[in-house]
């Protein structure tokens, strides 16, 4: 999703409508997008990212919590914040704190016995409430103002994607670029959040994020979609804003069409333009969402680069995404 997520302030966040309507039919045209934006995202319960030593250990992990674990309540009361997880800690006065965690949709209820450093209560955990960070979306439906980006979900470290209530999707300009080489993926570099809001964020799947416009925000000429018998090896092109915030269409190869949708993997793609290969070395984090076309059609979007060698990567079927929309949708 672009740069490495991290914590941010709190944000004030627009109204959120977090039903996604169910899609009355698979479109047969779509916007391709192909625009870097913020993502602003408001976690559903706080996720363990990391954990910190008090005296020595941490009473956390030595409790059994795992990085990757979403804190629902603490001693029975609903958690919505990281400080709210701080304040229930000290209201317990020292005695051990009772957990309720999910962790990848199993209930887990765990007591963590706090230590006392100069005076404050600690647990020895490293959490996540807000998450923000660059992505690309892919496509948008002028029928019914959705939008879909990234192409694959958001981590919070236990490889599910996090539970949100949801989120913003907001402008931004590129304002630089790491390059990739092989071994150290590049990123594209700009601000992650405060930016005007394009739109809502709703959910967070497997498959992408998907939402709803403000108004016209990401309005363009429509397109027909690929067919999976329709997707070949061979020439194509990708969309992206790398270049000033101005979407630009750069060449790339199809090298292998396959379904691995668990993955994101559908496609293995090889950068061949020497404009982006001169920028960013190939394929960047931030990247992910990019529109990828072939003979005038959307085929899917750019999910993945390889580590070892950031010209290449891999993307996803446009129809993997629309069906996650559609199964977010149904299950809200």
């Amino acid at each position: 999703m672009g740069r490495s997520i991290g914590r941010t302030a709190a944000a004030v966040w627009l109204a959120l409508l977090l039903s996604l309507p169910a899609l009355a039919a698979e479109p047969e045209s779509l916007v391709p997008v192909g625009r870097t934006v913020g993502l602003e995202l408001e976690t559903d319960g706080v996720y363990i990212v990391g954990f910190g030593e008090e005296n020595g250990s941490s009473p956390a992990q030595a409790a059994g919590l795992e990085i990757g674990d979403r804190i629902r309540a603490v001693n029975g009361v609903p958690l919505d914040s990281a400080e709210r997880l701080r304040e229930l800690t000290a209201d317990a006065g020292g005695a051990a704190v009772v957990l309720d965690v999910d962790r990848a949709g199993r209930a887990v209820q765990t007591a963590v016995q706090p230590v006392d450093r100069n005076g404050q209560l600690l647990l020895g955990l490293r959490v996540r409430d807000r998450i923000a960070g660059l992505g690309t979306v892919t496509f948008y439906d002028p029928e019914s103002g959705l939008f879909g980006a990234l192409g694959h979900g958001v981590s919070g470290g236990g490889g599910a994607p996090m539970a949100i209530r949801g989120g913003l999707a907001t402008q931004t300009c590129v304002t630089g670029i790491r390059r990739g080489e092989a071994g150290a993926p590049g990123s594209l570099l700009g601000k992650a959040s405060g930016g005007a809001a394009l739109g809502r964020v709703e959910q967070n799947t497997a498959r992408g994020l998907f939402g709803h416009a403000a108004g016209e925000a990401l309005e363009g000429q429509s397109v027909p979609l690929a067919a999976r018998e329709e997707v070949a090896t061979g020439p194509a092109e990708i969309w992206c804003s790398v270049d000033g915030g101005q979407v630009l269409r750069y060449d790339v190869e199809i090298e292998a069409v396959r379904l691995d949708p668990e993955q994101c993997r559908d496609l293995r793609i090889v950068v061949t333009d020497p404009r982006l290969l001169e920028q960013t070395g190939g394929i960047v984090q931030g990247m992910s969402g990019s529109p990828i076309l072939q003979n005038g059609r959307l085929v899917g979007a750019v999910t993945h680069v390889l580590v070892r060698d950031p010209t290449r990567g891999y993307g996803i079927l446009i129809g993997h995404m629309l069906e996650a929309a559609d199964q977010a949708a149904k299950a809200a």
